[in-house]
């Protein structure tokens, strides 16, 4: 058992054969003499436990300096495990330790194999009640920073709720595509959450918020004196994530001289910070997600090809919020709960008229753009429940039909809108793109009234 104790008594023999048994043993040891030489072993040491004697020089029957001593440590560290140990032991001595603070007590002289029990069973349990705390501090973080749950009952989230539960207990790399405000980082973190790095953060990197100067500083972290701003050393975001799962949000803005180091991470965990040369090992796993058709951008020489095939070991396209309107309801409703708690309003929902806007309404910004707009309602409201006007949805902006509700000449006339206006006007280049004529498309033109 790999640990360090501070062992404590006024004589000098003792603590000496305490040192010889534990060493024996392998525990690492270091020795104070004195209640002040506890609190400033305590003060500038980490230790795993604390094997102290109850009774010093003041006073060599009663045990005070020792029972008085376990609330100050108590305040230094309230997880760190104590035992006490006296020549005069009691029960009644032995109680009042454990009521102040002590996880257990030994009388002198000692039994070796009980004394060495002890110890182990207080520090095993110590380290378990930590990594509890470490785990339920992370946790709430991770509720803290989280957006909403995945809501996700419409068929077309059906298919990536399978590949979450396919993919996510993997460690494979994953590439989330889908429009802006659709609930990217929402799935990042079902997919973090199903994986075995669930105990380990998630931490989330936007790189479109990022200039091209301090990329590398915020991923790969530097040392100080690195640059004129760099005054400490810093710690990256993969090194922050080793061991659990690096977000890389709208990955398409990474800048092009960097994606060969990001490449190099994913294929070997390896990297150094800006203003080192030392190698440094992590083990991380990446979600990504974008907006843009990284197809293209390599094609446009804009975002390596070989990257490319690293991120997207597994591709999820999620839906935008038109093309899920089965959610939408409950989507509304789990803000409305949110921001009616958040601003102390007792709403108890939507009424005809208000789900009627909500359904009919085109959602051009998605699911963040849904919250928005009920967080709006929810603070205009004057009634028990939310009503069309307090949304504040523009009129006119319904939902667009879906293709298959559409006719022929219907989607013809579409697209030849979206070709001229691509090319501003020019109706030979419009032609080209779509495969018609020029004289074709002018009787297209004047059939549509265009």
């Amino acid at each position: 058992m790999n640990c360090s104790l501070l062992i404590a008594d006024d004589q000098p023999h003792v603590l000496e054969a305490l040192r010889l048994l534990l060493k024996a043993e392998g525990f690492r040891t270091e020795s104070a003499a004195s209640p002040a030489g506890i609190l400033a072993a305590l003060e500038t040491s980490a230790f795993d436990c604390v094997l102290m004697d109850l009774n010093y020089a003041r006073d060599t029957t009663s045990g005070k300096e020792g029972l008085d001593l376990l609330a100050r440590i108590q305040s230094i560290d309230g997880t760190l495990p104590v035992v006490v140990m006296t020549a005069w032991g009691s029960v009644e001595l032995a109680v009042e330790a454990m009521r102040r603070g002590a996880r257990d007590f030994v009388q002198k002289p000692w039994e070796n194999a009980r004394l060495l029990a002890i110890l182990r069973t207080q520090i095993e349990l110590a380290r378990a009640l930590r990594q509890g705390q470490r785990l339920e501090a992370e946790n709430r973080l991770l509720r803290d920073q989280a957006g909403p749950g995945l809501i996700a009952e419409s068929a077309a989230m059906r298919p990536v709720l399978e590949l979450i539960a396919r993919a996510g207990p993997s460690d494979a790399h994953i590439l989330i595509t889908g429009e802006n405000g659709s609930g990217k980082g929402v799935v990042a973190q079902a997919l973090h959450a199903a994986s075995g790095r669930a105990a380990r953060p998630m931490v989330t990197v936007n790189a479109g918020g990022l200039s091209e100067g301090v990329f590398e500083s915020e991923l790969f972290g530097h040392m100080m004196g690195a640059f004129t701003d760099a005054k400490s050393d810093r710690v990256g975001r993969f090194e922050l994530a080793d061991g659990g799962t690096l977000f890389l949000d709208e990955i398409a803005n990474v800048p092009l001289n960097l994606q060969t180091k990001l490449l190099r991470v994913l294929e070997t965990g390896e990297f150094e910070r800006v203003g080192s040369s030392k190698t440094r090992r992590v083990d991380v796993r990446m979600i990504s997600a974008t907006n843009a058709d990284l197809s293209q951008e390599v094609g446009g020489g804009r975002f390596r090809q070989d990257l490319l095939f690293r991120l997207n070991t597994i591709e999820i396209a999620l839906p935008a919020l038109r093309d899920r309107r089965e959610d939408i309801a409950l989507l509304a409703m789990y803000f409305l709960r949110i921001h009616a708690r958040k601003y102390r309003k007792a709403l108890g929902g939507f009424d005809a008229t208000a789900l009627n806007a909500l359904l009919s309404h085109a959602w051009p910004g998605n699911v963040r753009e849904l919250d928005h707009c009920v967080e709006r309602a929810v603070l205009m409201s004057q009634g028990s429940a939310i009503k069309a006007g307090d949304l504040g949805l523009r009129p006119g902006r319904e939902a667009a039909p879906r293709l298959e509700e559409m006719s022929l000449e219907e989607v013809e006339c579409i697209l030849i809108k979206k070709a001229l206006a691509r090319f501003n006007g020019n109706v030979s280049q419009a032609a080209g793109v779509l495969g018609l004529s020029r004289s074709a498309l002018y009787r297209r033109l004047q059939r549509y009234g265009l």
